[in-house]
């Protein structure tokens, strides 16, 4: 299919969303049946499908057999998860049949998000099956259709234009200016998937999970343990049971410290922290050591902001008890050596907590080969809802620890004299939770996969490579941290502006950033700095975004001579 008819394609296709359904089930129909994602390849090569064709020779009737299609309709157990824009095509959707092996002079076409935006050649099954993992299929999870799109990744290129298309908030114009998002360190924006998986669970799904026998409990109790099968896959964890939900990274923390750390931290003990820490892996231990009589004892960074491994390994002793520290800075984007960190702490006997907040939308994590003992990340951080995030434990770690709020949902019964708790992870999540944003959040770490975080890190690093030449181009303006391995923050100190005013300029230019002190302050002041103005990539910014910010700051400098730095201004 050339270039010129995908994009014919795709048009016709936009307005035609009952095509659109049709596509997708056909599409996910090779997906859930049994061998479907191992079809033997047609002998014919593609065919190019010019817009008037559609729909009628776009899914060839041959490829779909008539069992596939119930005539009484399906179960509504069995629609779980289908996207508003399917739910007049119910009665098309399909149940597991016996493994089907197209007609070899089939063309069969494999068709996603590629029918709406003209992302790539549209595979064929040879492509499909050459790709293809066997799975399970699950009730209530597999048999669905998925609603993730693939971006085009021609000739192994990561396309951010093609990705920012599914994201509608980059649409929006502020100031009379095209939105240029780059204060992805403090929140991401949401993809189209995420919007529509929240949207549908409120439509067709909503109710609290794991107390009643109705048929709606049951849709919301799979969505929700959906979504934590997802964070499982995600960090790669051993078992759903070892993912808590809580409301972010704040809180996982705080969960850690109020549960685990409680039991077993005592006075005289010591709790080693970073330079780089943010405040919400500070405060938290800052109060346990106060109220249990702990101390804490903090690594230093170097000039590029980076750990000192020799000067962290001489802070711990015998009586170190927990190692706590970030991935990833917020404030300055170095990437901690998290595997020696965590080997370190280990041959001093201490557990380690990871706080992955500003990792996880930026590079692929496995909990099992790091080897921690706790690890959080924040939703919103990786394009999911705001008020929901995800705790890790090892299971024999959160065995040991215990619940730290009391309420409903996490018991298994109560007296007035004593009460028996569930096990991890139910033991954590007292009360009702953000259930819809748990489901969001699983949406999010699919959509993520599915992209692929190789090729998201490639993009990323590429672009933090353009980022920093092209801010250096800027009289007066200096980078803060510098690290040899840095993920997608651009921290800066512009002389003769206030951080403030550099973050209003940039506004009035349609540019988002965050302009303070980022909740990092000894990570800034290690700089001698109180804030900085930090513009922060995403898997969706492009080599324009920056052109725009670097544009905006030459505007901004363009007849002032900035001053020089003070002694008190050094690191």
């Amino acid at each position: 299919m050339s270039t010129s008819d995908e994009r014919s394609f795709a048009a016709a296709a936009g307005a035609l969303p009952q095509f659109e359904a049709v596509a997708r089930l056909a599409n996910e129909f090779f997906k859930a049946i049994p061998g479907g994602e191992s079809l033997t390849a047609p002998s014919a090569p593609p065919v190019a499908i010019p817009a008037a064709a559609i729909p009628t020779a776009a899914i060839p009737t041959a490829a779909i057999p008539t069992a596939a299609i119930p005539t009484g309709g399906i179960p509504a157990s069995a629609t779980r998860g289908i996207a508003p824009s399917l739910s007049s095509f119910l009665p098309l959707a399909f149940a597991p049949v016996a493994p089907y092996v197209p007609d070899p002079g089939a063309t069969l076409y494999v068709i996603e998000e590629a029918v709406r935006q003209a992302r790539g050649p549209v595979p064929t099954a040879a492509a499909a099956a050459a790709t293809a993992t066997p799975r399970a299929i699950t009730p209530g999870f597999d048999i669905v259709p998925s609603l993730v799109g693939q971006p085009a990744l021609a000739g192994g290129i990561f396309d951010a234009a093609s990705v920012r298309r599914d994201f509608p908030i980059l649409n929006e114009v502020v100031h009379g200016k095209r939105l240029v998002w780059l204060d992805n360190a403090a929140t991401t924006q949401k993809p189209q998937a995420v919007i529509d998986r929240l949207s549908h669970f409120y439509a067709h799904e909503n109710s609290n999970v794991h107390r009643a026998a109705h048929a709606m409990a049951a849709r919301a109790t799979d969505a929700y343990e959906w979504g934590r099968e997802q964070v499982r896959l995600f960090l790669n964890a051993g078992s759903s049971k070892d993912i808590a939900f809580v409301r972010g990274a704040t809180e996982g923390i705080n969960l850690v410290a109020q549960s685990w750390g409680k039991r077993h931290i005592n006075a005289g003990d010591e709790i080693v922290l970073t330079t780089l820490e943010h405040h919400a892996n500070i405060v938290p231990w800052q109060q346990l050591a106060a109220e249990k009589g702990a101390r804490l004892r903090v690594a230093p960074i170097d000039d590029r902001g980076q750990i000192i491994l020799e000067e962290y390994e001489k802070l711990f002793s015998p009586r170190t008890r927990l190692a706590a520290f970030a991935q990833v800075s917020n404030a300055l984007g170095t990437i901690t050596p998290v595997a020696e960190m965590i080997a370190i702490a280990h041959r001093y006997g201490a557990r380690v907590l990871v706080d992955g907040a500003q990792a996880v939308s930026h590079m692929a994590v496995d909990v099992r080969a790091l080897d921690t003992d706790f690890y959080v990340f924040s939703g919103h951080k990786v394009f999911g809802p705001t008020g929901i995030g995800a705790v890790y434990g090892k299971p024999e770690v959160f065995a040991d620890s215990p619940p730290w709020q009391g309420g409903g949902n996490m018991i298994a019964d109560v007296t007035f004299e004593r009460t028996i708790y569930q096990p991890p992870p139910q033991r954590f999540e007292a009360g009702t939770g953000s259930i819809a944003d748990a489901v969001g959040l699983g949406a999010a770490l699919e959509y993520v996969r599915g992209l692929g975080l190789g090729n998201i890190s490639r993009h990323e690093h590429e672009l933090l490579l353009y980022a920093t030449d092209r801010l250096c181009e800027i009289p007066g303006l200096r980078l803060i941290g510098t690290a040899a391995d840095k993920a997608s923050v651009l921290s800066f100190d512009l002389a003769g502006f206030k951080s403030e005013e550099v973050g209003q300029a940039l506004d009035r230019d349609g540019i988002a950033v965050r302009s303070g002190h980022h909740c990092a302050q000894p990570a800034l002041r290690r700089f001698g700095l109180e804030t900085s103005v930090r513009p922060s990539l995403a898997l969706y910014n492009t080599p324009d975004d920056v052109d725009a910010l670097i544009d905006s700051l030459r505007r901004l400098t363009n007849g002032r001579q900035p001053y020089a730095f003070t002694a008190a201004r050094r690191p």
